[in-house]
């Protein structure tokens, strides 16, 4: 077992224990913003599905690159808005897009559970110049996650 499998566990316990709880959300709900800033719940798991899939390049990248890496940085500069706008998370069918992000997720684990011991300490260089670990990005996976079903959870609890 590697020293990711606890949050692992708790990212498949969290997927499992909300992937029913959004299915059955009504769509008025689902589609809400509080601002036209903000983020709809379908944006929320978007953003989501769009972490787990850069996080999984990241992951792969940092196992066979030359570290430091140099890898687009999506979330920086309001670049992960231009990902949930483009993508127009807001109009996709909902069943779909919970699947996608249960997969999505699913998948990293996947990854993560295989990743190399050896390659930990690879880094790479997000955009804000900032050196981040491949095992301080897996470990963060998590409470990133957390946050964003949580911003759901009060959007919920706010109607």
């Amino acid at each position: 077992m590697n020293e990711f499998a606890k949050n692992n566990q708790e990212l498949l316990r969290l997927i499992d224990e909300w992937e029913q709880k959004l299915l059955q959300l009504p769509e008025d709900l689902i589609t809400r913003k509080r601002t036209p800033q903000s983020w709809s719940i379908k944006e929320i798991i978007g953003h989501l599905v769009d972490s787990a899939s850069n996080n999984t390049h990241r992951i792969i990248h940092l196992q066979y690159q030359e570290s430091p890496l140099k890898f687009p940085d999506y979330a920086s500069f309001g670049n992960n808005d231009k990902w949930v706008e483009i993508q127009n998370y807001q109009d996709e069918n909902w069943h779909d897009l919970v699947q996608l992000w249960k997969y999505s997720n699913i998948h990293i684990a996947h990854v993560i559970d295989n990743v190399s011991m050896e390659k930990l300490d690879n880094v790479w260089i997000n955009a804000l110049n900032k050196t981040i670990s491949l095992r301080s990005m897996i470990t963060n996976y998590v409470e990133h996650f957390k946050v964003h079903l949580k911003d759901i959870e009060n959007l919920i609890n706010s109607n």
